[in-house]
């Protein structure tokens, strides 16, 4: 059985959602429908982005289509760097190991923390007088 070009992972962080396929190219990564660097701006970002491909030393072998939305644009960088890192995964098994140690493969539970009644926001409180 041939195996597939295309290989599809979900990545999330905070509020952002990431659909990425990783498919057998040249090396261009694109999300939303633009450049990844017109779409990110920061090159820290970009770098954060494409830290699994550097670690399984992939970076020219596959294009990148990230379809990102929610969140912030650091949200969204996380997302889509958890959606590469998984659809590597599904590539090839053996990337599991580097992968883990550089730390790509754990989703950060971090959320915002809901309002509470009472409260201005979640711990912020309206402001107090005695006056």
């Amino acid at each position: 059985m041939p195996q597939p070009t295309t290989y599809m992972a979900t990545g999330r962080r905070k509020e952002a959602v990431a659909r990425v396929r990783i498919v057998n190219g040249s090396g261009q990564q694109t999300v939303n429908g633009r450049s990844i660097r017109e779409y990110l701006g920061r090159d820290s970002l970009v770098r954060t982005v494409l830290q699994p491909l550097e670690v399984a030393q992939t970076a020219a072998t596959f294009d990148v289509v990230a379809k990102v939305h929610g969140g912030g644009v650091t949200g969204q960088a996380g997302a889509i760097r958890l959606g590469i890192a998984r659809a590597l995964l599904r590539y090839d098994e053996e990337l599991r190991k580097p992968l883990r140690r550089a730390g790509l493969l754990t989703r950060d539970p971090r959320m915002k923390e809901r309002k509470k009644y009472g409260l201005r926001g979640a711990r912020r409180a309206f402001q107090f007088s005695k006056r």
